[in-house]
């Protein structure tokens, strides 16, 4: 068998000669052909060695030298290519590192070269935009040259955000740029100054009429001198202001001055009416005075006003016409109208609620139904603003409120009615008028209680089937039962119930937004426990007349309380989910509120009573005359006074009242003459006499204080029912009686404790009197015995 010759070794060799002559740096074109040619040779020594396999133990072929001497060369041929793999190892990967660095320095130079390339292109378009303003600007075309403007500022402010790279050259450029803003913007003031011309009034009250009289409005449509063609237009200026962030400022002056002397005076004076003249070169806008209808200013009017106003703005200073748009979409800026509503919405919003609609709120139910016509005029208002972009889509300010008129309603009229109940509750209490039991008071007329309840009143005469007979008695009340007495009372209280009346009425007749009416009618007559007591106190407690009209104040209000509730019960039982409507409960607050005044009233009178006889001195020196003068001139005083109140009372307490606080007040004299009487240890006859005089001055002329009426022949029967009102009278005709007789008499009018003077005083009463009247002798120690 011939020897088979590898060449993998001259191949190896070669390929590591070729290495080691590189001088450490190899070509990768000519290491991959060498190792592509040694992966070549290791192939077609890998079929020689299967050649030999199958010819060694298929063909059974003596070979086993040539076997050995190709595990030989095999052996050879791993050696080297072990050796190659070491040498690539360590050579290519260190020349592979040097190339990733080279390539890596080479990316950071790229990328500092676009750097530079991007901040060149910035500062040339940054330079171009300047040029182009500067050479627009005197064409008077403010919208581009605002843009071009706009675009240098966003290319100065991206060279500027660019970490790493500063250019003093920036400082220039950014002083350039604000030099040739502020004169675009100096160049546009102008222009506005010129365009929107304002001419105001002397006065600093823009509020009034005659300053919105003196005020003008004129909108020029190019500037005098100029050409049509190339003359700026106000919307150009207002774009050239949105462009470069001056509007809103602009806008703010403009619209203050807007509302100040032109909306707020056509909302807030009727009499005041827009006036439109179109010149050739300007639209001029004024008010004048058209003379001042009655009554509050009507919506519907107030708003057709406005309306004219803001379409003369939206046409020649708000709507931007196509050719004046700018060329960039990002730099045309703000709608204009949307930035001027914006600015005075809010404020012209709250000026026409609360100067318009609050005061075309209906001041009656009866009217609501026509209110309709307020509420479509606000709709189509604030429609008309929406189309002409014042104001945005979900904006319903206005028709929020005109809306909810019932609530508006009920809110102005509780603030009405108690505004009302506080005024009659401060008028002058001695303005009265007379309430007589037949007389008819001053009421509204309640509608019939099964109204709006039809379907209660139908099943009520199903169950309560029609009776053949006559269910009524025979016996009948008075007319005047249950009525309120004759008295006075004051005018301004007559009103508050009729007031009340009038509420109640009004709440059961509407919705259930009117039930808090209800609770105001109860707050009202609280809110009279607190102001008339305090407001009038010092008159309360100065004046008894006052004090007895007040009395008769608060028990005429107790008085209608007891049915004031039960009287709009059915109507108002469904507005107040079926709880009770009634005022019951108020009843005793006000006649103890009346009662405790008439009472401090009748303190004070017999307080002065009291000083009065306390002015007599001592009823045991009658005999002087200087201390019997001053108990006469006592008792004329206590006598005075009782008639002086008798003739203030008169005709103004109830007659059942009036007698019953005259008794109280003479028999309060009475009383202090009795025990003043009573506490004498000696009297003799002389003063007894003298005492019997003054008791019989006030029986005679205490009677004739009882004039409850002002015709003196009713009043008769009144001073002879004297005893009845007085409860120490007959103890005091006792007492006169004691005064001026023996003793035998007293005993017979004592009888044994059985007679009438037993029934007035005390059997140590009577024995101190005798002691006082007698001398010591057995007769009257005999009748002190019988006196037990």
């Amino acid at each position: 068998m011939a020897q088979v010759e590898l060449p993998g070794s001259s191949l190896v060799a070669a390929v590591l000669e070729a290495v080691e002559a590189s001088s450490g740096r190899l070509d990768k074109e000519s290491l991959g052909r060498r190792i592509a040619r040694l992966s070549e040779r290791v192939e077609e020594l890998k079929d020689e060695v299967c050649c030999m396999i199958k010819e060694r133990y298929v063909e059974f072929l003596p070979s086993m030298q040539n076997a050995k001497e190709l595990e030989s060369e095999a052996e050879e041929l791993s050696s080297s290519i072990s050796q190659l793999k070491s040498v690539i190892e360590t050579e290519v990967q260190q020349d592979l590192n040097v190339a990733i660095a080279e390539f890596t320095e080479l990316k950071q130079q790229l990328e500092r070269d676009t750097l530079i390339l991007g901040v060149l292109k910035q500062l040339q378009e940054f330079d171009s935009a300047l040029k182009k303003s500067t050479a627009l600007l005197p064409e008077k075309k403010y919208v581009p040259a605002a843009c071009h403007l706009k675009k240098a500022q966003r290319c100065l402010e991206l060279m500027e955000s660019r970490r790493g790279f500063e250019l003093k050259i920036l400082r220039a450029f950014h002083v350039e740029l604000v030099t040739q803003t502020e004169n675009l913007l100096g160049v546009l003031g102008q222009e506005w100054q010129q365009l929107a011309v304002w001419k105001l009034p002397q006065s600093k009250e823009p509020g009034s009429v005659e300053s919105a009289l003196q005020t003008e409005l004129r909108l020029r449509k190019s500037l005098p001198g100029e050409d049509a063609r190339t003359n700026p237009s106000a919307t150009s200026v207002l774009q050239g202001f949105a462009i470069l962030g001056e509007l809103h400022y602009r806008f703010k002056v403009f619209g203050q001055l807007l509302l100040s002397y032109i909306l707020k005076p056509l909302i807030c004076h009727p009499s005041l009416q827009s006036s439109l003249e179109e010149q050739p070169d300007a639209v001029v806008l004024q008010l004048e005075s058209v003379g001042a209808p009655p009554g509050p200013p009507s919506p519907v009017e107030v708003f057709a006003q406005l309306q004219l106003v803001l379409e003369v703005l939206h046409k020649h200073l708000l709507t931007v016409p196509p050719d004046q748009c700018a060329e960039d979409e990002g730099d045309s800026g703000p709608i204009l109208a949307q930035v001027l509503g914006e600015l005075i919405w809010k404020e012209l919003a709250d000026c026409l609620t609360y100067d318009c609609l609050v005061h075309s709120i209906p001041n009656s139910s009866s009217k609501l139904g026509q209110y309709i016509e307020v509420i479509n005029a606000t709709e189509q208002f604030e429609q008309a603003l929406k189309e002409m972009q014042f104001v945005k889509e979900d904006s319903t300010d206005l028709l929020t409120y005109a809306r909810n008129v019932n609530r508006h309603f009920a809110d102005k009229k509780c603030q009405d009615v108690i505004t009302t109940a506080r005024h009659l509750m401060m008028a002058e209490i001695h303005d009265t008028v007379k309430i007589a039991p037949e007389a008819s008071v001053a009421l509204p007329k309640l509608p019939d209680p099964a109204a709006g309840d039809h379907s209660r009143a139908l099943v009520s005469s199903k169950a309560l089937p029609v009776q053949g007979g006559n269910l009524e008695t025979e016996a009948r009340l008075s007319p005047g039962t249950l009525s309120f007495p004759a008295c006075c009372i004051s005018e301004s209280i007559q009103k508050l119930v009729a007031l009340a009346y009038q509420t109640l009425q009004e709440a059961s007749a509407s919705t259930d937004q009117y039930a808090q009416l209800f609770y105001l009618v109860r707050d009202i007559f609280y809110m009279f426990g607190d102001v008339v007591p305090m407001y009038h106190k010092e008159k309360l407690q100065k004046l008894p007349q006052l004090a007895a009209i007040h009395h008769n104040n608060c028990l005429y209000i107790a008085h209608h309380l007891l049915t004031l509730g039960h009287q709009f019960q059915g109507r108002l039982g469904a507005l107040l989910c079926d709880r009770t409507a009634t005022f019951v409960d108020l009843v005793p607050v006000f006649r103890r509120l009346g009662t405790e005044c008439f009472l401090a009233q009748m303190q004070v009178q017999k307080g002065e009573l009291l000083e009065r006889l306390s002015s007599a001195r001592d009823f045991s020196t009658m005999d002087d005359e200087d201390s019997y003068a001053a108990a006469n001139r006592a008792v004329r005083q206590v006598l005075h006074q009782l008639k002086r109140l008798g003739k203030i009372w008169q005709g103004i307490l109830p007659v059942n009242v009036y007698c019953r606080a005259m008794g109280t007040l003479l028999n309060t004299a009475l009383a202090e003459v009795v025990a003043r009487i009573l506490t004498l240890e000696d009297i003799s006859a002389e003063n007894a006499d003298r005492l019997y005089t003054l008791c019989q001055m006030l029986v005679d002329e205490g009677p004739e204080a009882f004039v409850p009426l002002h015709a003196e022949e009713q009043n008769r029967p009144f001073r002879e029912e004297v005893p009845v009102y007085v409860p120490k009278w007959m103890m005091f005709r006792e007492l006169m009686l004691v005064l001026q007789a023996s003793l035998q008499e007293i005993l017979d009018r004592w009888a044994d404790s059985k007679g009438p003077l037993a029934a007035e005083f005390s059997p140590s009463e009577v024995k101190n009197l005798i002691r006082a009247l007698f001398q010591n002798t057995e007769r009257r120690a005999a009748a002190l015995a019988k006196i037990k």
